[in-house]
């Protein structure tokens, strides 16, 4: 691991003033740079396994006794993307659980905001046979597109929610019943239509294949702006909000390290981004951490 990054982790740490930590969540709060953005520059990890890797690449890991979990730092936002089951898995089944949680990442960001874009303020890109179907499934419903979506986006936090906090035995149930009940009900009540509920079910499942629950956080929070940029500016405020968002992405450090690294800067070892390589490939630790030793082997 780098010096330089090694000492500037414990000069934050021994500046913390407080009169005691519980737990690793109130830690990675006080040491973190960015304490009002979106996304983590922290990871949070309970598997030995995964925080064995990091060390392996060079990261630094925090333990605190009498807690099962760890944190991983600098953190990029690949470091939250990446499963360690992509590793395990054969080249090829980790490549194909990727390229779907990829998909999935852009699928739950956009879904609704380009539906309710496309829908509100460029109907002339929907073909004419679907924009009738579309036209006839809102012909009683009393509501704009956009406060359609966000009444079917709001009632499926609600229930994702209520199915983490209710009792073990009836969460997964509540989780499953509840949209299916809920979507059913707000159709037959002209609330919604269907292609809304059909819209929102696709983004919020999409939303489950992003593993890491700080980055779902992001992500989620992230669909909510998309959306209200959408009902107001249609798909130049998509195109608007997700360039915005880019260079903020790009802005961000992890402790010094640029949070879209190893993509943006490139470095030697760069590739293990969307894409995994051969474990035979896998020679050279991530550049961006300046480890003594660049070689694995």
């Amino acid at each position: 691991m780098s010096d330089k990054l090694l000492n500037n982790i414990r000069n934050r740490l021994k500046s913390l003033d407080v009169d005691a930590i519980q737990n690793l969540g109130l830690l990675e709060q006080q040491i973190e740079v960015r304490k009002y953005s979106i996304f983590p520059t922290i990871l949070y990890t309970e598997r030995p396994d995964r925080a064995s890797s990091f060390i392996e690449d060079g990261h630094i890991v925090l333990l605190m006794d009498n807690s099962p979990a760890s944190l991983v730092l600098p953190a990029t936002f690949w470091s939250f993307y990446h499963n360690s089951e992509d590793h395990y898995l054969r080249f090829p089944y980790g490549n194909f659980t990727r390229i779907l949680r990829f998909l999935a990442l852009f699928t739950t960001l956009f879904t609704s905001a380009m539906y309710v874009a496309v829908v509100t303020f460029h109907s002339e890109m929907i073909p004419p046979d679907l924009l009738l179907a579309i036209a006839a499934t809102r012909e009683k419903v009393p509501f704009p597109a956009a406060i359609e979506v966000f009444i079917m986006e709001i009632a499926f936090e609600l229930i994702r929610e209520a199915g983490l906090r209710v009792p073990s035995p009836i969460g997964p149930t509540i989780g499953i019943v509840g949209p299916l009940i809920l979507g059913q009900a707000a159709v037959q009540a002209n609330i919604v239509s269907p292609i809304v509920v059909i819209i929102v079910a696709l983004g919020g499942l999409s939303s489950f294949a992003i593993g890491d629950i700080s980055l779902n956080f992001s992500i989620r929070i992230s669909r909510f702006l998309l959306l209200l940029s959408a009902s107001l500016f249609g798909l130049y405020g998509i195109s608007a909000f997700f360039t915005a968002g880019m260079f903020y992405l790009v802005s961000i450090k992890s402790f010094g390290v640029p949070y879209l690294s190893p993509m943006t800067p490139s470095y030697v070892s760069s590739g293990d981004t969307v894409f995994r390589k051969l474990l035979k490939h896998v020679v050279f630790r991530p550049g961006y951490l300046k480890p003594k030793d660049m070689k694995k082997r």
